[in-house]
C-alpha cells in the first residue's frame, strides 16, 4: 500500500454507497477501482475518498469509523411505502429534515424577538374528533370553498392555497431539491411531505416533484397534522390501509377538507360510466382520481372489490406518467417557493434590520452574491 493510500474498512465503502442508494454500475465510471476498494485489494486515497465522500452525500469523517452510525429520522416515520417494510431514510430525505429544522430553529428565534403570537391550533385537538368536525373548523379558518377552485387551474389553487395557510402564521416550504442543489432530487416514491410541529414556527414541506393534484392533498393532510399536534414524515398512499391510526385520520381530514362528503354525493351522477365520473370529480374538485376513488366508497357509490380493481389500475398509470420536474423557472419565484415567502421575508428583514448575518442569511436562502439577495428583495417586496 502507498503512503498515499489510506487504511479504511471496506464495510465503511460498502454502507456509504448502500445509504446512498447507489449501486456499483452507477459508480463504476467515476470510481473505476470501487470494486477493489470493497474487497480490501486496493485502497483510496484521500482525494479519492473525498471525491467519493461528495457523490455518496456523506461527511468524509465518517468513512474512518470503525463501524456504520445509527441516523434515525429525527421525526416520526409514517411512511408506509406500498405496504413494505419501511427502508432506512435517503441522504436526501435527511438533509432536507435537517436543513428544514435549521430554518425552524432560527425563524423560532426571530419568532420570540419580535414578539410574534403563539399559534393556538397547534395541537389543538386528537384524533378522537370525527374528521368531518375539524375539517370543518379548517375550512372555515382558511375560507376555502368548493367554488374557489372550480374555475382556476391546479397550480392557481396550490398556490391560493400555500398563501392562506402562511397567513396562518405556517412555514410552508415546497422543492423537488435538496436545498439548491438541483442534481439532489427527491424521491416521490420515497414521502411526499413532512411536517415540523411547533407552536410558533411550524413548517410543513412539500415534495414538490409530486403532482399539482397530489401537493394539494398533502398541504391538507399536513394541515391536519398541525391540529393535531404529531410531526412526521409520509408517503400518503392515502388507499392503502395505514399503518398508524393518526395517518388514517389525517387522511379522512385531508378528504373531507377537499372533497367534503356531502358535496360529492350533490355533485355524484348516477347515468355517467365511472371512468368518465372519476375523472371530472378530480378536475372539479381538484384532487388526485385516487382521492376521488376513496370519496365514492365512503359515500357508498361503489363497492370494496370495484374500488380497488379501479384503485390498481389509475396506480398503474400514475407509474407509467412520471410528472417531470419544470425546468427551473424564474429563480427568485422559485426561491420563495422553495423556502416558503413567509419564511424568505422574514430572514431577509432580519439581515436589513442588522439581526442576522448576510452570511447566515445566504445559507438559509441558498444564494450566493449580495446583488442576489437585494433583487430577491425586492421581488419579495421587502424593500421598494
Amino acid at each position: 500500500m502507498s503512503d498515499n493510500n489510506l487504511a479504511i474498512k471496506t464495510e465503511m465503502l460498502i454502507w456509504a454507497r448502500k445509504r446512498a442508494g447507489m449501486g456499483m454500475p452507477a459508480l463504476k465510471k467515476q470510481f473505476p477501482k470501487l470494486a477493489k476498494w470493497e474487497s480490501g485489494e486496493v485502497q483510496p486515497t484521500l482525494k479519492q475518498l473525498e471525491d467519493f465522500a461528495h457523490v455518496v452525500h456523506i461527511p468524509i469523517g465518517y468513512l474512518f469509523l470503525s463501524k456504520p452510525i445509527n441516523e434515525p429520522m429525527p421525526i416520526s416515520d409514517f411512511r408506509t411505502l406500498a405496504n413494505h417494510i419501511d427502508t432506512h431514510p435517503s441522504p436526501n430525505l435527511l438533509d432536507t429534515l435537517y436543513l428544514c429544522q435549521q430554518r425552524q430553529d432560527w425563524y423560532r428565534d426571530y419568532a420570540h424577538i419580535n414578539a410574534l403570537p403563539k399559534l393556538d391550533f397547534i395541537g389543538s385537538t386528537t384524533i378522537e374528533k370525527k374528521p368531518a368536525e375539524i375539517a370543518e373548523t379548517i375550512r372555515k379558518i382558511l375560507r376555502i370553498s368548493l367554488e374557489d377552485r372550480q374555475h382556476t387551474s391546479n397550480s392557481d389553487v396550490l398556490r391560493q392555497f400555500i398563501a392562506k395557510v402562511e397567513d396562518l402564521g405556517i412555514l410552508v416550504m415546497s422543492s423537488s431539491i435538496v436545498g439548491c442543489n438541483s442534481h439532489r432530487k427527491l424521491d416521490v416514491k420515497e414521502f411526499r411531505g413532512f411536517v415540523l410541529v411547533d407552536d410558533i414556527a411550524p413548517i410543513i414541506f412539500i415534495n414538490a416533484a409530486d403532482s399539482k393534484a397530489a401537493q394539494i392533498f398533502t398541504l391538507a393532510h399536513e394541515l391536519a397534522h398541525l391540529w393535531v399536534g404529531e410531526s412526521g414524515v409520509f408517503d400518503i398512499e392515502i388507499c392503502h390501509s395505514p399503518k398508524q391510526n393518526i395517518e388514517r385520520w389525517c387522511n379522512a381530514v385531508a378528504a373531507e377538507i377537499l372533497v367534503p362528503i356531502k358535496s360529492i354525493r350533490e355533485e355524484y351522477k348516477q347515468t355517467q360510466p365511472l371512468r368518465e365520473q372519476v375523472l371530472r370529480l378530480a378536475y372539479l374538485f381538484k384532487v388526485s382520481t385516487l382521492v376521488v376513488l376513496r370519496r365514492l366508497l365512503d359515500a357508498k357509490f361503489i363497492e370494496e372489490g370495484q374500488f380497488w380493481q379501479i384503485y390498481n389500475e389509475e396506480m398503474k398509470k400514475n407509474k407509467d406518467f412520471e410528472k417531470k420536474n419544470s425546468k427551473g423557472g424564474d429563480f427568485y419565484r422559485t426561491l420563495g417557493t422553495r423556502t416558503g415567502k413567509r419564511f424568505a421575508r422574514a430572514v431577509l428583514t432580519s439581515t436589513l434590520e442588522g439581526q442576522t448575518l448576510f452570511r447566515d442569511a445566504f445559507r438559509m436562502l441558498g444564494i450566493k452574491k449580495t446583488v442576489t439577495f437585494y433583487k430577491t428583495a425586492g421581488e419579495l417586496e421587502v424593500i421598494k
